[in-house]
């Protein structure tokens, strides 16, 4: 029996920025790495080795995660982004429609939790949050754009600030396919 070997990449990610801890603001340490797989939009995996931060303060574990990337889940954000934006038919990632139906039942469950975080965000950093139109916006997409705009790469947009002030939600979307 002979065993096929994959040719999978391996990068490292490392942040130029030094990022305080989310829950408490103290300083991050690194105290390891791991693995962590993504899927390009061709279905082409990589593997990304992420750092491993401890707080200084609180003792709480964080992980280094670039921006291409949405917690967890394994395509990269613009797989996901084309996914919830786009019409099934005119979709060009190597995923299932039952994986295109569980991102959208996700991004339309979790938005208003999105948009209230981005509310939140603009308060804390005293930044006036968007005025809310006289004509209520048709989508859940436009509704965030008003936030962060709606040119490609919106999603990274949400989930960067949304992550680093620690609010962002474990969400089970495997069980978001039913009906409640």
């Amino acid at each position: 029996m002979s065993l096929l070997k994959t040719h999978i990449l391996v990068f490292f990610v490392r942040c130029a920025e030094s990022i305080p801890c989310p829950c408490c603001g103290e300083q991050l340490e690194v105290i390891g790495s791991r693995r962590r797989q993504r899927i390009r939009k061709s279905g082409e995996v990589q593997v990304l080795v992420i750092r491993r931060l401890r707080c200084t303060q609180c003792r709480r574990i964080h992980h280094e995660l670039p921006d291409c990337l949405v917690p967890y889940k394994r395509y990269e954000s613009e797989c996901v982004e084309q996914g919830i934006t786009d019409s099934s038919k005119s979709v060009d990632i190597a995923v299932d429609d039952s994986t295109l139906y569980r991102w959208k039942t996700w991004f339309h469950t979790l938005q208003p939790y999105l948009l209230g975080c981005l509310k939140s965000i603009a308060i804390r950093l005293r930044q006036d949050p968007v005025e809310e139109p006289s004509v209520s916006p048709r989508s859940a997409h436009q509704r965030i754009g008003q936030y962060v705009g709606e040119a490609p790469g919106w999603l990274a947009r949400i989930v960067r600030p949304i992550a680093n002030m620690n609010l962002w939600l474990h969400t089970r979307s495997a069980f978001l396919s039913g009906s409640p």
